[in-house]
């Protein structure tokens, strides 16, 4: 363990530098606990909408897209008495919350229409599909338009992890995760309470603090507080089940894999993955599908706020007003103007359509990327996770190209059908597995996923599947920037260019979020209404 001194001074362990190793053995979770066994703390705060006083003087704002910024837009400045009009090019509002069900209808730039054909009651979330608790922007609509909710199983001990290119005994083998992180842990407290407990952090580390730290890693590992040795916790589980009577009695605990075996195999890379700020161990999600959020919002707008099958033509501003052109589902042009636009087409889209904007405004709009973005729902005969493996909700963490996550539902426990995410892929991988026609991507879905659940094949009844850049509405599933862009793009398209105003997730740090299209409609509808007070 010399090697803990790392990027410090030599022989002075401090307790940023105990953070910051705990980090990287065990992730932010790990730090976190870390942290509380010696009595630090986290806070967070949330805001709401801005606070919109003293009338709209007869301003009207033409908002362009009815995802959830331009939702966001129509209903704040609907209240604070602004004349509002949302053009939106699809034939239901949400943008990319979108939710497929019985009767919904996709077809991408390929040509492939799909019309989901999941029996009732059964759906996925091919657009966002979780809520971090500290998203109060997103939860604050969800309250105020009475949106039910339940928790989001993010992590989940029992479910599986599955990694084909790593070393020994545990490669391409299906292992439960709380096996893998009970083993990768407890090894880990194991050797860092042996280096403490020599000493070798007295120098930075008072007598407390050290008794304390030790105290901490042998709960925290589960160790024998006798040698500190790790072998095994009843929380990685049994080999046989305790139970009533004298047989099987006390049960028999399952042993550790050899930490030598957790570390070759790779899979320790999951042990990370819910650790970050958006991706809590549980999570939130509405009842019966995400879009139920921005049917809350259509609920709460008056009729005829938005026009439908609306395709923007062009964009024009003056200095007394804007004025947008469109085609309509029957391929007739029409036009509507306004004083202000708030745009919320993604800007993959938006930089092909004639806007008069400046040139640098211009030119900041093709300096951000999309990102490729593939999921497919599997409708399954039976919930054979639940009902075999006794894993409810949760992801199976795998290294199968194409496939990045295999999801299992969050709900309807014990229902007699179920409805799980065969793949989340992004990238270069997305791209591929999206050329396929929807039946092939099922299929390789289902031959993946039969790697891990013998019974995939078998249940396997219908298949919905959603490729973000193959939707000529989006071209991909959010915007990426790159350091640069933020730099030099991302401010400049946060300020108006003359009337014209832009919001989405992309004009957020939390890109890919509901929160984040929430919040930056939030802020441009603060700067429009101060320069409605200003004139």
């Amino acid at each position: 363990m010399t090697d803990l001194n790392v990027g410090g001074a030599p022989g002075v362990f401090t307790r940023r530098r105990f953070f910051e190793q705990l980090m990287a053995v065990g992730g932010v979770s790990l730090a976190m606990a870390g942290m509380d066994a010696l009595g630090f703390g986290f806070a967070s705060a949330a805001e709401g909408p801005p606070p919109m006083a003293g009338g709209a003087k007869k301003t009207k704002v033409v908002i362009l897209g009815a995802g959830l910024a331009g939702l966001t837009a129509a209903y704040e400045m609907g209240k604070a008495g602004y004349e509002v009009q949302i053009l939106e090019a699809r034939a239901v509002a949400g943008g990319r919350v979108e939710t497929a069900r019985k009767g919904f209808v996709d077809t991408d730039l390929l040509g492939n229409r799909q019309v989901c054909d999941f029996d009732d009651g059964q759906y996925i979330n091919v657009g966002p599909w979780r809520i971090p608790y500290h998203h109060q922007s997103t939860l604050h609509y969800i309250k105020k338009f009475g949106v039910p909710v339940e928790l989001f199983n993010n992590d989940n001990d029992a479910a599986y992890v599955y990694f084909e290119k790593g070393k020994g005994p545990l490669a391409g083998k299906a292992i439960r995760k709380g096996q893998l992180a009970a083993d990768a842990r407890g090894y880990t407290a194991e050797l860092m309470a042996k280096v403490a407990s020599k000493g070798d952090l007295d120098a930075a580390l008072s007598p407390a603090d050290r008794e304390t730290f030790i105290a901490y890693l042998v709960n925290e590992g589960r160790l024998q507080a006798s040698d500190l040795r790790y072998t095994g916790t009843d929380g990685r589980g049994y080999d046989v089940l305790p139970g009533a009577g004298v047989d099987p009695g006390p049960g028999k605990l399952s042993k550790p894999f050899a930490f030598a075996d957790v570390l070759s195999s790779r899979a320790w890379f999951v042990l990370t993955s819910v650790a970050g700020w958006e991706q809590q161990r549980t999570m939130l999600q509405p009842i019966g599908g995400m879009d139920q959020i921005p049917k809350g919002f259509v609920r709460n707008l008056p009729k005829g706020v938005i026009t439908y099958n609306a395709l923007v033509d062009q964009i024009q501003q003056s200095a007394d007003g804007v004025k947008v052109s469109y085609t309509d589902a029957t391929g007739k042009k029409a036009e509507v103007e306004g004083d202000y636009i708030i745009c919320t087409i993604p800007l993959s889209v938006l930089k092909s359509i004639k806007m008069e904007v400046s040139k640098p405004f211009l030119a900041a709009m093709g300096k951000v990327a999309y990102a490729p973005v593939n999921k497919i729902g599997l409708q399954m005969k039976t919930r054979f996770w639940e009902e075999n493996h006794q894993i409810y909700g949760g992801h199976v963490y795998n290294d199968i190209p194409g496939i990045g996550t295999i999801s299992l539902p969050s709900g309807d426990w014990h229902g007699k059908k179920g409805t799980l995410l065969g793949y989340y892929s992004f990238g270069g991988e997305a791209a591929k597995i999206s050329a396929l026609p929807p039946a092939a991507r099922a299929k390789f879905a289902v031959e993946q996923g039969q790697k891990i659940f013998p019974e995939y094949a078998a249940n396997f009844e219908k298949a919905f599947s959603k490729s973000w850049h193959l939707d000529k509405h989006n071209l991909g599933g959010w915007a990426e920037w790159s350091d640069e862009s933020r730099k030099t793009a991302y401010p400049l398209l946060n300020e108006p260019d003359g009337r014209i105003y832009l919001a989405g997730e992309h004009l957020s740090y939390l890109g890919g979020w509901q929160a984040g299209a929430i919040e930056s409609a939030w802020q441009q509808i603060a700067k429009i209404h101060a320069r409605v007070h200003q004139a």
